[in-house]
């Protein structure tokens, strides 16, 4: 039985590993996505002594177990040599963060070669998320080329593993976005989730429907029946609606839910789970407000049993 369940612990918590050289951001960014900092607050946090541990809990069951691992160079150094198979065994994912500014970087490239090698000789399955980060600092002109310039050394590193790289900024939705992919890559299931939210978004008749996690306001899935320009969009909703989230908060106020229309369109969030926040976008005239609220409420104990459902550790 006591094996059965570490099994089943197991096949619920995701080992993510948070790596980069000191000062690369790692702390900040974590801070900002898990702990409710806003960007300018994150001046006060002091270095990551050793390796920070943090469980974070999204849509239930699945636990995001979250190693923040100092960038100084004598811890990375441990990391490599005497804690080589604590540090890497039965990874899920590997964050690296590269400070786009750093005076290192042959060193921050040479630390990272070698979390690919530690990975691959103690964990069988593994994801590869680089950040390049602290790219408000490089000039617009130049930054597609910087970063085009990082990526390849990244590519060219991992060979044939999968790896997914992000331009980053604690200033703007680019940190959202790249977090948003992570835990979405994280998420089991995730296809048969977006399939019943497309079936409930063209029941009401919206052209589109999000699912964030409640506490983090990340985006966890969606549905989209017409086109949009901006890809950033949720990012940048989810940037918004968490800064006015911890505006509540410090006025004593829960945020329930909010309602944005003008004469193109009508957007209603809305609690959904226990877990989650729901967004309904429609451009239709009909589409009255208390049947959107109708129609969350119809469809919330359906999605909050599937989502149970779907979280089950197969």
């Amino acid at each position: 039985r006591r094996s059965a369940l570490t099994a089943m612990q197991a096949a619920q918590w995701k080992k993510v590993l948070l790596m980069g050289k000191s000062n690369a951001g790692k702390t900040s960014m974590r801070s900002i996505i898990f702990a409710n900092y806003i960007a300018r607050e994150t001046t006060r946090l002091g270095y990551t002594q050793d390796v920070e541990h943090s469980h974070v809990r999204f849509l239930g069951n699945l636990v995001l177990n979250l190693w923040d691992c100092g960038g100084q160079e004598a811890y990375m150094e441990s990391y490599f040599e005497s804690q080589r198979d604590h540090i890497f065994r039965n990874v899920a994912v590997l964050i690296y963060v590269f400070d786009v500014e750093s005076r290192q970087m042959k060193k921050d490239i040479q630390y990272f070669s070698m979390c690919i090698e530690a990975l691959k000789a103690n964990s069988d399955k593994f994801k590869v998320f680089c950040l390049v980060h602290k790219m408000d600092l490089v000039p617009a002109d130049v930054r597609a080329n910087v970063f085009a310039k990082q990526e390849g050394i990244v590519r060219d590193i991992v060979g044939d593993l999968d790896v997914t790289c992000f331009q980053t900024s604690i200033w703007d939705e680019t940190l959202y976005r790249a977090w948003s992919q992570i835990v979405y890559s994280l998420i089991p299931n995730v296809a048969q989730l977006e399939s019943k939210l497309s079936i409930f978004c063209n029941g009401c008749g919206a052209d589109e429907v999000v699912i964030f996690e409640r506490a983090t306001f990340l985006v966890i899935a969606h549905s989209t029946r017409k086109a949009y320009a901006d890809v950033h969009r949720f990012e940048k909703v989810s940037n918004i609606i968490k800064q006015f989230k911890l505006s509540c908060t410090k006025s004593h106020a829960e945020f329930r839910s909010m309602q944005v229309c003008n004469s193109k369109f009508r957007a209603l969030i809305d609690a959904f789970t226990p877990t989650t926040y729901i967004m309904v976008v429609s451009s239709s005239s009909t589409a009255l407000p208390t049947a959107i609220t109708v129609n969350i409420a119809n469809a919330r104990d359906f999605f909050e049993k599937q989502l149970q459902m779907w979280n089950e550790p197969q």
